[in-house]
């Protein structure tokens, strides 16, 4: 579809998926402080209530890929509506759920919906912004990709201290309806309906790929990685996305254009933004449990001490956008690893007689090396591609940023309870309460090292960056 730029209102289009955007991102980590009322509340354990986000996240990360090809079946307000729809039902299932599978329900539910209105907003972008303006719009839309997110845990602590937590579903209802509300009044469609032929074949594939490799991360955590239920998971995921790949590959109309990889400064930068969602998403898990488990704070206290770092986030997101532009890639995404290999590594030297300053500082640390590095890692990824690719990319682009946020928390949750576990089963007396926070310090420490180990890989990578031809002319 030929769109006359000149002619497209590109300011109410973006406001009204922003709006929706925001709402539906929030909820990936709106439960993070409430986790641990959640687990007294249903009577379940760390590696069971993660599954709140990491469901949230495996449901967005496997339906984006799809997207790309619904956008090839209905007008962008069609789907922006069913979206937006589908969201608001989980809202309301989750908000009134009586238990907790019900309420693992309605967050799949939702995730059904956040999954359609992500790529949605980027493929949008795309078509109706010029490369050279990409860099400053991108940096607006991380606002709402990274700040909701990272916002999420303190508004969570705020609710919960403040009222029910069934607040923190009910207080996003109003905002999901003005968003499909405005989203009716103003999108337009600025994609071409073609209706390709859709492989149910290829969608089962990759749901079962990702929520294998998913579900055997976070069995980890209650069974090891020797039990055949981790590692058979983890093999059965791992196979199917093998035979995704090749159908892909193979199909005249794949869901996912996996020949997206041929470029491959594009495929560099998927590897930087896996490393860092990874990150990002189970530093926002970890830290809550963290303050409420072992310094004992309120969730409301665990709130606050996380805001710093949220607002560092936001509001740094559109300042690396217009960098980007600015500068380039390499000069931003490199010093952005490198500060969050230092943040990594003082998370894993907290004790329990840290202070609330030191991880207030830690984490706004942490969250600015995160915004130094995923608006212009994106937006240098998608300039590598071609036209005909974008919506490919995007998606690809979404999916793994979900995927991996999911990997990432259930990861490093399990690594946090198993090590944990082995360092109370090391202690001396592990009937004390001392001795069994003095372990699960251990057991965050070590699983911050891990995070540690990761982000260095990260800047290895990022060194075999280059400047394209408009970053040479920037530059």
């Amino acid at each position: 579809m030929d769109l006359d730029l000149q002619k497209v209102k590109r300011m109410p289009i973006m406001v009204s998926l922003m709006m929706g955007a925001f709402v539906a991102t929030l909820n990936e980590t709106l439960l993070g402080n409430a986790l641990p009322v959640l687990m007294k509340e249903f009577q379940v354990g760390a590696t069971t209530i993660q599954w709140l986000t990491a469901a949230y996240l495996l449901i967005v990360g496997a339906l984006i890929p799809v997207t790309a090809l619904i956008q090839q079946w209905v007008t962008t307000r069609q789907l922006f509506s069913i979206a937006m729809i589908t969201f608001l039902i989980g809202t309301i299932i989750a908000a009134t759920a009586p238990t907790f599978m019900v309420l693992l329900a309605g967050r799949v539910i939702q995730a059904i919906g956040t999954g359609l209105i992500i790529p949605l907003l980027m493929n949008t972008l795309l078509n109706i912004y010029p490369p050279e303006k990409r860099g400053t719009v991108m940096g607006v839309l991380f606002l709402i990709f990274t700040f909701a997110p990272a916002i999420g845990p303190t508004l969570s602590g705020i609710i919960i201290d403040a009222m029910n937590w069934r607040w923190l579903f009910y207080t996003t209802i109003p905002i999901t309806i003005i968003s499909i509300l405005v989203g009716y009044a103003y999108l337009v469609n600025v994609t071409t309906i073609t209706k390709p032929k859709v492989d149910v074949l290829s969608i089962i594939l990759s749901t079962l790929g990702f929520g294998g490799i998913v579900y055997g991360f976070s069995a980890s955590g209650n069974e090891g990685w020797s039990d055949p239920q981790v590692y058979g998971s983890i093999i059965i995921g791992s196979l199917a996305l093998i035979v995704f790949t090749v159908r892909q590959l193979r199909i005249p109309n794949p869901i996912l254009e996996l020949r997206t990889f041929r470029f491959p400064l594009f495929s560099l930068s998927i590897v930087l933004l896996i490393v860092v969602m990874m990150a990002m998403f189970a530093t926002i898990t970890l830290l809550p449990m963290f303050l409420q488990g072992v310094m004992l704070v309120t969730a409301f206290q665990s709130g606050l001490i996380m805001l710093p770092g949220s607002v560092v986030n936001g509001l740094m997101s559109p300042v690396t956008g217009k960098l980007f532009d600015r500068f380039g890639a390499r000069v931003i995404i490199i010093p952005g690893l490198l500060i969050v290999c230092i943040a990594m590594y003082l998370f894993t030297g907290f004790t329990l007689e840290s202070t609330g300053m030191q991880i207030i500082l830690t984490h706004c640390l942490l969250m600015l090396g995160v915004a130094l590095v995923l608006v212009p890692v994106q937006t240098y990824g998608l300039n590598q591609i071609t036209p005909e690719y974008y919506a490919h990319g995007s998606a690809i682009f979404s999916t793994l940023q979900q995927v991996s946020g999911a990997i990432g928390s259930a990861l490093f949750i399990a690594t946090m309870s198993a090590r944990s576990r082995i360092h109370l089963a090391e202690s001396s007396n592990p009937d004390t309460v001392t001795e069994q926070l003095t372990a699960s310090v251990a057991g965050y420490s070590d699983t911050f090292m891990l995070g540690f180990v990761i982000s260095i890989i990260a800047v290895f990578v990022a060194v075999f960056l280059r400047k394209n031809t408009k970053e040479k002319q920037a530059g």
